[in-house]
């Protein structure tokens, strides 16, 4: 992947033949004020997902917000969204400003340390459709953000996600592309990431 700057928005765009990020360092500049809000506010529950055969506790807390009728089905899990406060509406309304596309879902999870991560995943789940399009909003400690070619794992991108960053995730890059989030020992801060989906 090679990097290029815009001019007119401040983005970085990470392009390739099999999908594009476009990384916005200073979406949301109020990051401080949105982070102790969700944190107090969200009602954070820890899942219990099916990986490898196995039942285990998230390395993370969670929790799922929709429009009517959304519903969300991953590592044996099935969610069913519950209506977005007003804080995560006017959230949504400065995305749609900032990237001119609707969102009618958000997962957010809390990393309370270092020692809460994301594991290796594209997310490619039916009811997201063919093509979709993910924005996930990072508030809190930085963490880095990897990602790795399905076909190809030695093929891998690094992206350092600060608080108050937007990072787009553009078709085809889930076809193609896994992410995760490992964990570290240099994190000791909490970090809250919001996901933005359009459930079909």
């Amino acid at each position: 992947m090679s990097r290029l700057f815009t001019d007119q928005d401040g983005a970085e765009r990470l392009l390739d033949d099999q999908g594009e990020l476009i990384f916005y360092p200073s979406a949301f500049t109020d990051d401080d004020v949105l982070l102790e809000r969700l944190t107090h506010d969200i009602p954070w529950s820890r899942h219990q997902l099916r990986l490898y055969g196995k039942q285990l506790l998230a390395p993370r807390l969670s929790a799922w917000f929709g429009d009517p009728g959304c519903h969300y089905a991953y590592s044996g899990i099935v969610l069913e969204a519950q209506p977005m406060p007003p804080l995560l509406l006017s959230m949504r309304e400065r995305l749609v400003t900032l990237t001119g596309h609707d969102f009618n879902s958000v997962l957010l999870n809390l990393y309370r340390d270092g020692r809460d991560s994301m594991s290796w995943h594209a997310d490619d789940e039916p009811e997201l459709g063919p093509a979709p399009i993910i924005a996930s909003v990072s508030l809190g400690a930085t963490r880095r953000f990897r990602l790795r070619k399905k076909a190809d794992h030695q093929q891998t991108v690094g992206i350092e996600l600060t608080s108050g960053s937007l990072l787009m995730m553009q078709p085809p890059l889930q076809q193609y592309w896994q992410h995760a989030v490992p964990k570290t020992k240099v994190v000791r801060g909490a970090r809250i990431n919001l996901t933005w989906r359009q459930i079909l």
